[in-house]
């Protein structure tokens, strides 16, 4: 179907990202599974990882089920990993990226994808960061918030003003104007009704089921560090732009640091973004459900025009024919 081209016009320019928790929906990769071998490989893998059918979970559902956090993150990795599968198998593509990146649990596809950590020891190891963050804080007493409108600078300020001791704080810096915070629940009501005294355009208490990304998830990275220990890892294939620093990891040392602060810490996305297009990346293919990431990579960065694989045939068709003939 193509003749082994990389992406565009010199592949230095590409990046892959990979979307996080709530890009999830029940029946994703169906139609790639029935399609290709390859997919069904990779889903195969991570229910043998897992000792349970993540597969059938994740075509049939339930929804309540599959958003669980410990059932989400190893979903929505599978799909992203199968997708690539897919794109490198079936239709002949070959990245080459300058970098990777992906959005908190993405960041852990990233590592799958650039050899970092053997697939089925990254579909374990996520399954168990679900577990920890959910066990970290108690049903009911975390909370998220989107704050939209608000600048960076802004939003920190009203989290120091509404919680002076950091009982919340921003947690993802998705793209100009849109902030989520997240800590204990009575303080990011209190962030909230401040956001909107100070300007914010819409503050929305979010449906989530912990605190994600705030200090309250220390708990979830001491028990993530004790499973890091465990595993085999390797320096990435490529550079990994981290959640944390904004900023390219490449050896193992250096990503399982990023990796156990980025639980308690925000998700610096759009200075992500900012700082790959600076090393002269224009070209970002998002791997995985959805379209999330590109619809912020477009407000972070004007002019640039993402590409999403999306999780059908078609789709992943249409988007080799676009990469192979750049």
């Amino acid at each position: 179907m193509s003749n082994n081209k990389t992406m565009g016009p010199g592949s230095a320019t590409l990046a892959l990202v990979f979307p996080g928790q709530g890009s999830q929906k029940v029946g994703m990769g169906l139609e790639l599974y029935k399609a290709f071998k390859s997919v069904k490989s990779v889903f195969d893998e991570a229910d043998d990882a897992l000792n349970f059918k993540l597969s059938k979970l994740i075509f049939e559902g339930p929804d309540e089920e599959l958003t669980l956090t410990q059932n989400a993150q190893p979903a929505i990795m599978t799909v992203s990993i199968a997708v690539l599968k897919a794109l490198e198998t079936e239709f002949d593509v070959k990245f080459d990226p300058k970098f990777m990146a992906g959005h908190s649990l993405g960041e852990y596809s990233a590592l799958a994808a650039s050899g970092v950590l053997k697939f089925a020891d990254a579909v374990r190891l996520v399954n168990k960061r679900g577990k920890f963050m959910q066990e970290a804080v108690a049903p009911g007493v975390g909370a998220m918030a989107a704050v939209m409108g608000l600048n960076s600078d802004d939003i920190k300020a009203v989290c120091a003003e509404a919680a002076p001791n950091g009982e919340c704080q921003a947690a993802n810096f998705n793209s100009p104007g849109q902030v989520v915070i997240s800590g204990l629940k009575e303080y990011v009501n209190k962030a909230v009704d401040l956001a909107k005294v100070k300007g914010a355009k819409k503050a929305v208490m979010l449906n989530v089921s912990a605190p994600f990304h705030s200090k309250l998830m220390i708990p979830a990275a001491e028990k993530l560090k004790e499973e890091f220990a465990q595993l085999e890892w390797h320096d990435a294939s490529c550079e990994i732009v981290a959640n944390f620093t904004a900023r390219p990891v490449s050896k193992s040392s250096e990503i399982r640091d990023a990796l156990y602060n980025q639980t308690f810490s925000p998700v610096l996305w759009e200075d992500s973004i900012i700082y790959m297009n600076e090393q002269d990346v224009d070209n970002f293919v998002e791997l995985g459900a959805g379209n999330v990431l590109s619809g912020l990579i477009k407000r972070c960065v004007k002019g640039v025009k993402p590409l999403s694989s999306g999780d059908t045939p078609e789709s992943l068709e249409k988007l080799a024919n676009v990469i192979n003939e750049a």
